[in-house]
């Protein structure tokens, strides 16, 4: 079984914010769940180097561009380290491989290129020519200040896969998720769709056009192509293609129109298979203002880990609003989450049991002849993963979450409706078998929360002396051993 999973590859125009982190973290959790599942799993993500911005970038820092290039991916690389992302593979569009795979793609969708010239209004922030009926007081709908641009260039014949591209969103209802970004995807299409400006002649920092002079690729079918670059494109197609067959993009929604509409059109004319999925995420606002570097409310992802910790942010971004919904970041928001879902809940569930065990000795003395109470309980925890591989394939992650804390909390009523302490006065031999349900309990519940904070479910693993590195070992059952003496996993957020 094979799994594929990319986030967008970052523009290094500027510093990694809030926005890249919870990409890289939303498809770092599909990959570890799937990892866990048995999956043969690849995942990518990396810096998008190319195009006039970077150029002029550089030129404001005064710096030659490849070096700035190699200093601002660095800075997502070390996004990548900061937020724990378990990537298998970080590519940058100014490799040799990736050139490689951008002029073979190009050559093999040449057949729908063509040269001309193009007159229009040019928006530097995406990299894109825009309508006139876009533009509203010469501003872009990116909120880009457009330039009038006239140049010879490539194009592609976009306007020929319109049907095609209908037709493909009709028989494959999931290929676009949320729902909401696919009905506004097919209206784009269905209001006509023009041929497409692919190359570039008026600046040299791009990958050249195959057998063109003075030309370089435009910046989207550079960076589009790296999905396949970093599946060995096209050194082997075959196994790019397994992988790719199976592969969601995660993207943020303002680049939805790029993924949805001119990418598959692309594979569609080199005669490639399209992905299983694009997933567009929503935007994240500060506490209920855009983030603006004016204004000096950009969430920067190394404050907020440095004060709350690398596992509550990875859990707040995805608890606190649906995947692929807009979000507000807030502080009184993730304290909250830390001190009630976090401390409370998980955490003082773990402490309970576990303290209680060492308390008694330290020994865990399986006991699995459940009566009535501590089979619920044990059934509902074997199911957990059952239940979350539905919302994990859909992406739906904070609901994945709901899912597992219903099983935190069934288990902390469970205790205190046994009350193991009551049954250990009493040397109730039914105290060996509530002992069990709660720590196979918390057992799922770790395994469960691993994709989403690796540390905290390490540290679970390690208090029940688990391996956890499949959820096949849900299935085995606890021997009698000695448990190592627990610790607070969270403190409550002030």
């Amino acid at each position: 079984m094979k799994f594929c999973v990319t986030t967008p590859i970052y523009y290094i125009n500027g510093e990694p914010h809030i926005g890249h982190a919870y990409a890289s973290t939303a498809a770092d959790i599909l990959a570890r769940f799937k990892r866990l599942d048995g999956y043969e799993v690849h995942f990518s993500t990396g810096t998008d180097e190319h195009g006039i911005k970077v150029a002029r970038s550089a030129e404001k820092a005064q710096m030659e561009v490849q070096a700035f290039s190699d200093v601002m991916s660095k800075r997502f690389r070390d996004m990548s380290s900061l937020m724990k992302i378990s990537y298998d593979d970080f590519i940058r569009t100014t490799e040799d491989r990736h050139i490689k795979a951008s002029q073979k793609l190009w050559t093999m969708i040449e057949k729908d290129i063509y040269k001309s010239s193009y007159k229009g209004w040019y928006d530097p922030r995406d990299e894109m020519f825009v309508n006139d009926s876009e533009i509203v007081n010469g501003i872009a709908p990116s909120g880009g200040k457009v330039e009038w641009m006239e140049e010879e260039s490539y194009f592609f014949k976009l306007s020929a896969y319109q049907d095609r591209l209908l037709d493909y969103y009709e028989s494959h209802p999931d290929f676009i998720l949320p729902q909401s970004r696919r009905n506004e995807i097919i209206s784009f299409v269905r209001s006509g769709l023009k041929d497409l400006c692919i190359s570039r002649s008026k600046f040299s920092w791009g990958i050249p056009v195959p057998n063109v002079e003075n030309h370089v690729m435009y910046v989207w079918i550079d960076a589009l192509t790296n999905y396949l670059t970093s599946l060995d494109f096209p050194n082997d197609m075959e196994g790019a293609e397994s992988y790719f067959r199976e592969c969601i993009h995660v993207v943020g929604k303002e680049i939805l129109r790029f993924h949805a509409v001119y990418w598959p059109a692309f594979l569609m004319a080199a005669g490639l298979p399209l992905p299983k999925r694009i997933f567009a995420h929503g935007w994240w606002t500060s506490e209920g203002q855009k983030m603006s570097k004016s204004i000096g409310n950009v969430v920067n992802p190394s404050e907020i880990v440095e004060k709350y910790g690398l596992d509550c942010v990875r859990y707040f971004m995805m608890r606190e609003v649906r995947f692929g919904e807009d979000g507000d970041f807030s502080v009184e928001a993730i304290k909250k989450r830390i001190s009630y879902d976090l401390a409370n809940d998980l955490g003082n569930l773990v402490q309970r049991v576990l303290a209680f065990i060492q308390k008694s000795g330290g020994h865990m003395i399986p006991d699995y002849n459940f009566s009535d109470d501590e089979k619920v309980l044990f059934d509902h925890s074997r199911k957990l993963i059952s239940k979350l591989r539905p919302l994990m394939d859909n992406q739906d992650l904070s609901n994945a979450l709901s899912t597992i804390w219903e099983l935190v909390a069934e288990s902390n009523k469970f205790v205190n409706d046994q009350k193991p302490w009551e049954l250990a006065k009493q040397n109730d031999p039914k105290l060996y078998r509530v002992l069990t349900a709660l720590c196979e309990a918390i057992k799922s519940i770790a395994f469960g929360i691993a994709p989403f904070m690796p540390d905290t479910a390490r540290k679970i693993f390690d208090f029940i002396n688990i391996e956890g590195t499949s959820f096949a070992e849900i299935e085995d059952k606890f021997s009698s051993q000695r448990f190592p003496k627990p610790v607070p996993l969270f403190l409550k957020s002030e």
